[in-house]
């Protein structure tokens, strides 16, 4: 897939990410992160963050424990990271840049979900306060019966939800887990950020600084409906 392609298509269904993509939570976990080490006496190691980015917090409290020599302490971790977190989001839900414009255009014209690895009530919560939540048919978490990403579980139950092939839909990443997620469930995906070096930056078929992307909003009009 190139972005000629992608620019040229129109999906019959689009799955977006949550966390980074549609709400403005990385810098959340990020501090979640920071405020756990710091309640355990750990200190974060180097590149921690760059490593846990899009990461299902029960695997991001194991990779805490596992890098910081604590196995032990994993579930605890784990623990304190999502009531941190839960807790900094619901103090301050921003959306990012573009995503509420995009979800409202493409919400009148086409099925729409989200697919996490968050809890679900931090989802839903996050986007009911946004006034979001309304535009998504459905909304997939990862949980006991579908695993978190990478895994495509996440993305695969929400196409079927949706009722379109996996090949017709569009995901909206910006981790390069979700991505992976979402390629491997057989998706075309938007990347959202910097586009990597090398071989990672074929994990999305467009990648884009914002939802606010200029061409991405032509396209977003042109291939969905005003």
């Amino acid at each position: 897939m190139t972005v000629r392609n992608i620019l040229a298509w129109s999906p019959s269904a689009i799955v977006f990410d949550c966390d980074g993509t549609l709400m403005d939570t990385e810098r959340h976990w990020q501090e979640a992160r920071n405020a756990t080490f710091r309640v355990f006496g750990l200190k974060p190691p180097a590149g921690f963050a760059d490593r846990a980015k899009g990461v299902h917090y029960t695997e991001c409290g194991a990779l805490m424990a596992e890098e910081t020599g604590k196995p032990d302490l994993a579930d605890d971790l784990a623990a304190t990271l999502l009531t941190t977190f839960t807790a900094l989001v619901d103090e301050d839900p921003v959306t990012m840049p573009g995503a509420a414009a995009l979800v409202r255009l493409a919400g009148r014209h086409l099925p729409l979900a989200v697919a996490s690895n968050c809890p679900r009530e931090t989802v839903e919560s996050c986007l009911d306060r946004a006034g979001l939540l309304g535009s998504f048919s459905h909304v997939v978490v990862a949980g006991e019966d579908v695993r978190p990403k990478p895994e495509p579980d996440v993305y695969s139950v929400a196409v079927r939800l949706c009722g379109v092939p996996a090949e017709n839909a569009l995901a909206v990443e910006d981790s390069l887990t979700g991505m992976e997620s979402a390629r491997r469930a057989g998706l075309r995906v938007i990347g959202l950020g910097a586009r990597p070096p090398g071989p990672e930056a074929e994990q999305a078929d467009l990648w884009v600084d914002s939802l606010a992307d200029p061409e991405l909003v032509d396209w977003a009009r042109s291939r969905i409906g005003e």
